[in-house]
């Protein structure tokens, strides 16, 4: 299919998002992608093509029969993530054997299945995998690669029998903004999914709950020849403060629905301490309850003389509750992959997507597979069978809406 000509071409735009600026979209690298795929949807024939200010894309695939039936969309992102350069992303097509995969020999970046067993299921597929000094971009470049596909495949099989269909492309997912201007209205759409997820045959109507927490401990500094009894150190402080933190209660000591406390920075001196947390959990009382705990701890801290302050804000929540009164969306998936010969895996989003806000907003919005693993890293890599079978049950679930 021609989503792997897609999906490599898309991998070379640099779109990695930037949460250190208020611009939207955060990257000009988004919006010259998003431009790009504009020509192209007009090129392949879709209608109603349309980018705004804030770098949304959004397209119509035309009916080809009158029945009556749902207004559906589908959604990817354009973005990739900051945690990883995104720029000058060289991928590596390889007829994958079993074993190691080289991806950088001078700088010895192996991607191996000692680390990564997940590769043992694709034996005997052909994989596309990074230089091994970038992360690959499947994340989300692979669902708008399959969305693209099933698009073209569509415009020319006018004589498949399907409704209308509206797909959207968003910015800054990666840095939690994705819908924040998305316009529902001007979707005009019953339901939609995100195409967005993992390994092939994952679907996804829950994720997270999620925060960020940012602890501020102000100190004193004075000189250490004559600090005894006058010094307040900042940086002892916060390492104080997150030993207090449950120990097993992070990411690399998690999984399923287990929630987790994740530092992903720490500034500091002697005069000033900056820590900052992800809460994550997918029950929300369990997620209310370890938001208090941070705070049960600053209040402790306070009355031990300590000037600390924490922010707590909230990020996006669960979009189960919004999802499971809409069961058919769900059966209307997991049909579509049994037809393509996928085997639904219903499964938790350890993170969050577009969806998850979108539901909340009144557009239902489950999430489909992509095939891509590994993602935010050099170790990225996505089976193309899988990618392909991302395409084809977009189709298949475009054509079950007609019957």
């Amino acid at each position: 299919m021609i989503v792997k000509d897609y999906f490599l071409k898309y991998v070379t735009f640099d779109t990695r998002s930037d949460e250190k600026t208020t611009a939207k979209p955060s990257t000009s690298g988004q919006r010259i992608f998003a431009e790009y795929l504009v020509n192209q949807l007009i090129k392949i024939g879709m209608q109603d093509v349309s980018i705004d200010n804030h770098c949304y894309v959004m397209a119509t695939l035309p009916a080809t029969c009158n029945a009556k039936v749902p207004i559906v969309g589908f959604i990817a992102h354009l973005d990739t993530s900051p945690d990883m350069s995104g720029k000058d992303v060289k991928p590596q097509v390889i007829d994958y054997k079993g074993g190691d995969i080289i991806l950088n020999e001078e700088q010895n970046i192996v991607l191996s299945p000692k680390i990564f067993p997940e590769l043992d299921n694709y034996k005997d597929q052909e994989l596309i995998v990074t230089d091994g000094t970038t992360l690959l971009g499947a994340d989300d470049k692979a669902g708008i690669a399959a969305i693209v596909a099933a698009m073209k495949y569509l415009l020319d099989n006018k004589d498949i029998k399907h409704g209308k269909i509206r797909i959207a492309f968003t910015p800054d997912e990666e840095i939690g903004r994705g819908a924040d201007g998305f316009n529902i209205e001007k979707f005009g759409c019953d339901w939609a999914y995100t195409v967005d997820g993992g390994a092939i045959g994952e679907f996804e109507y829950e994720n997270f709950n999620a925060a960020v927490a940012t602890v501020l401990i102000k100190g004193l500094n004075v000189h250490p020849g004559t600090a005894k009894g006058k010094m307040k150190n900042a940086i002892k402080y916060g390492m104080l403060f997150h030993s207090r933190l449950p120990k097993d209660m992070c990411p690399e000591k998690t999984s399923g629905y287990h929630g987790f406390y994740h530092p992903i920075s720490f500034e500091g001196t002697v005069e000033k301490a900056t820590l900052t947390y992800l809460i994550r959990d997918h029950n929300n009382v369990k997620f209310e309850s370890m938001k208090r705990l941070l705070l049960i701890f600053a209040e402790k801290f306070q009355h031990r003389g300590i000037d600390i302050q924490i922010d707590i804000k909230d990020q996006y929540r669960n979009m189960r509750e919004k999802i499971e009164p809409h069961g058919k969306i769900i059966d209307i998936a997991c049909e579509a992959m049994r037809k393509c010969g996928v085997e639904p895996k219903i499964k938790p989003i350890r993170g969050g997507t577009d969806g998850a806000q979108l539901s909340f907003k009144g557009l239902p919005c489950p999430n489909i597979f992509t095939g891509g693993l590994n993602y935010h890293g050099r170790y990225e890599f996505i089976p193309v069978k899988s990618l392909e079978k991302s395409s084809e049950t977009i189709i298949e679930i475009i054509q079950s809406l007609i019957l």
